[in-house]
């Protein structure tokens, strides 16, 4: 794994070995060493000392009255050099009391070290403290257990976060430290080959970032990441970030493994005696394990077939099983045998206790042999904050999911693997949905599915975004969005694989990538595209609601504010739709979607908004703002700069803005998609610059992911109609562009 990274951990023994001799002579001037000791904990303690590492120090003595003399003479140095210290002064006896009722105190003297003095001290403490860890190890694993959880729960996992925490995500350095401790316990084998190496790779990252930022911080974020790659030899951030997803997720599988034991302990033994689960695997130890007899040499569909009876019944694969079918387990025949595939489809659809069986299997190397081209997407990192996973991980958590649809589709197979290999295509350059199509021909030959199968997962992988794309950046009561959908997808069955997969899709990346919104419009999407294939008319354009209406009767000026729902009814006229959006952002409300209708002279305009964070603005308040603008009373620029000024810049450089007009979306506008950098008043900027040409919007389509709004407006000239001529489409673009500068 170490690859050609540099590696820092001689610069780390040096440190500590410097910092030795140091403290030693400063002990030296402080004291006799006569029943007294000075004790290192935490990084220096285990020999791990980098740039910005704090010290960690105990003194511990035999009741020695001068005791604080010689801790002043020791500890204000120390200050003085500007290293931060974390220090304590005990007696042998006090230092085994806190022990037992501080988890950091003990975790830190179960690996404490002599520095100098009477080693005889440091030798009584840690083996009484040692002692009692280990005596009253069924409470304080469970203890340790708690605040592990607790720390995983803050910190998020470091090998899906874009800025990790190195040393207190899951998968960091205290979840090996966590494993030393019950290690020390007895309970346990210390960290393996694996998670060794996984752990000093972070240690080097930890180390690159100390001497990149000149301080001790523990958050690898974006700015520092190419910085670090260069330090330690790599490519750039990217490859960075793919070692160290790959380091985390080792250190996760250990330590899973770890606490997989500690259960045990902790809950008491398992019934013995082995139960069948499925052919040559059997249930034995609350583990899945192989049937005595069983040569796994002779059999390639037998580890899936091992996997697919623990997905089903929620149990993990025995290490050493897992172990033994990496290593002996012959290659599967191409085409796969039908056994194998129904083995995968099984699998995929155990939903949610899949996940944990999958990240066996690629832990042992397993799945790149059935799946050679998983390896391209394997741990690679996604650098966008909507997404809270890796590529490869992402697509196991969408099958998981996927799992809970399958009665919703004519092909559950097809769905499920349609999921599992949906962004395949991110392992390759270009468009992934392109890419992909080519990928997933090739595997679904491989797995051996029937040419037309091939087909239908091809078109699935290759249309995956269509719905929700289509959802939220087009209009979906112009024709001309439903009849596109319904000539690309060609089937009901294609529809409703998509529609299952937008779904799982979704929710596997992240809360800003999938909410009741998107859910919602992509059920309208589906609905009226069902219905055209069905060979039924497209819907023809909305009329106004009863309650819209009667709003128009009162000739203009009126507005309603109902939750995420804004009603704004005017006088018709050019701008009208983003004077009232800069209202809205105005009072920190995001919208989502705009869309306008018309009554003889007067305009109806619905949004739908959430507030950009904390609870929604007072409804009178904003209906009054609302008002006033309408009117031509309130300065909404003047409100909106002020707001712009108070945001703060991104922190690392942003894309470009991008401005599309596109073609063959509408026969009755003309529909222009803005890609930039979000920042409030950003659609009342975009419909100024559209007003600034002549232009009307019909109609918008708001989506902010992440950081980065996608914004889609149906626009048409002063005559109601599309652009046609050329340098205006031109002016329009270079318009929009200077507005998003």
């Amino acid at each position: 794994m170490r690859g050609e990274a540099r590696s820092y951990a001689a610069a780390r023994k040096e440190r500590t070995a410097d910092t030795d001799r140091w403290l030693k002579d400063l002990f030296r001037t402080a004291s006799d060493g006569d029943q007294v000791s000075l004790v290192a904990v935490g990084s220096l303690g285990r020999g791990e000392l980098a740039p910005g590492s704090d010290l960690d120090l105990v003194l511990l003595h035999n009741g020695r009255p001068d005791v604080a003399r010689i801790a002043d003479r020791i500890w204000y140095p120390v200050w003085d050099s500007a290293v931060n210290l974390d220090h304590s002064v005990r007696t042998v006896e006090e230092a085994v009391a806190v022990a037992r009722q501080d988890l950091k105190a003990v975790l830190g003297l179960i690996q404490a070290r002599h520095v100098a003095g009477d080693p005889e001290l440091t030798r009584k403490a840690r083996e009484a403290v040692l002692a009692e860890w280990r005596a009253d190890s069924r409470r304080r694993l469970g203890e340790l257990r708690d605040a592990v959880d607790k720390r995983a729960e803050v910190s998020g996992e470091l090998a899906f976060l874009l800025e990790p925490d190195l040393k207190d995500g899951r998968g960091g350095l205290r979840d090996v430290q966590a494993m030393q401790a019950v290690a020390a316990a007895w309970v346990a084998s210390a960290p393996g080959p694996r998670a060794r190496e996984a752990y000093e790779f972070i240690l080097d990252v930890r180390h690159a970032l100390h001497v990149v930022t000149a301080r001790g911080t523990d958050r690898l974020v974006l700015q520092e990441q190419d910085a670090v790659a260069g330090l330690l030899g790599l490519l750039d951030a990217e490859a960075l970030m793919r070692r160290l997803a790959e380091a985390g997720r080792t250190i996760s599988h250990a330590f899973d493994g770890t606490w997989r034991t500690v259960d045990r302990l902790l809950s008491g033994p398992a019934p013995r005696g082995r139960r069948p689960l499925a052919d040559g695997v059997v249930e034995h130890g609350g583990e899945v394990v192989l049937a005595r007899g069983i040569n796994p040499r002779k059999d390639p569909v037998l580890v899936l077939r091992a996997a697919a009876a623990a997905a089903d019944s929620g149990l993990p694969l025995a290490p050493a099983t897992v172990s033994v079918l990496a290593a002996q387990s012959p290659p599967m025949p191409v085409p796969w045998p039908d056994e194998a595939r129904d083995a995968l489809v099984s699998i995929l659809g155990a939903g949610r206790a899949a996940v944990p069986v999958w990240e066996e299997l690629d832990q042992a190397g397993i799945l790149v042999k059935l799946l050679p081209d998983w390896e391209r997407v394997r741990h690679r990192p996604q650098r966008h904050p909507i997404h809270r996973f890796t590529v490869d991980r992402h697509l196991i958590e969408a099958a998981a999911n996927a799992a809970s649809h399958t009665r919703e589709v004519s092909r559950p197979d097809l769905l499920l693997i349609g999921a599992l290999l949906h962004d395949i295509g991110k392992g390759w350059p270009g468009d992934h949905s392109a890419t992909g199509e080519v990928v997933v021909r090739d595997i679904a030959t491989r797995l051996g599915l029937p040419a037309h199968d091939v087909d239908t997962l091809a078109t699935v992988v290759r249309h995956h975004l269509l719905l929700p794309e289509t959802a939220t950046r087009r209009d979906l009561d112009d024709p001309v969005t439903i009849e596109k959908v319904a000539a690309t997808v060609g089937s009901r069955e294609v529809l409703d694989l998509l529609a299952a997969l937008a779904v799982a899709d979704g929710h596997a990346t992240g809360p800003a990538a999938w909410n009741s919104w998107k859910a919602g419009l992509v059920a309208d999407l589906v609905r009226r595209v069902r219905s055209v294939l069905a060979g039924s008319p497209p819907p023809k354009p909305p009329t106004l609601s009863p309650e819209q209406t009667s709003l128009a009767r009162h000739g203009g000026g009126a507005v309603r504010v109902n939750g995420g729902s804004v009603t704004v009814v005017a006088p018709d006229r050019v701008g009208l739709l983003w004077s009232a959006a800069g209202v809205l952002s105005a009072h920190r409300l995001i919208v989502r979607s705009a869309s306008s209708a018309s009554a003889g002279s007067t305009a109806v305009i619905e949004f739908s908004v959430i507030p950009e964070y904390g609870t929604p603005p007072d409804p009178a308040t904003l209906e009054s703002d609302l008002r006033l603008v309408l009117a031509g009373r309130l300065d909404i620029e003047q409100r909106l700069a002020r707001r712009s000024r108070a945001v703060r810049p991104p922190r690392v450089p942003v894309a470009p803005p991008r401005v599309t007009l596109v073609d063959d979306a509408s026969a009755t506008a003309t529909v222009v998609e803005v890609r930039a950098h979000d920042r409030p008043g950003l659609l009342w900027r975009i419909g100024r610059a559209f007003g600034e040409c002549g232009l009307d919007v019909r109609a918008a389509r708001v989506e902010t992911l992440g950081a980065e709004a996608v914004d889609v407006f149906y626009v048409v000239d002063r005559a109601g109609r599309p652009l046609s001529d050329d340098a205006q489409r031109a002016q329009v673009r270079d318009q929009v562009l200077a507005a998003l500068r």
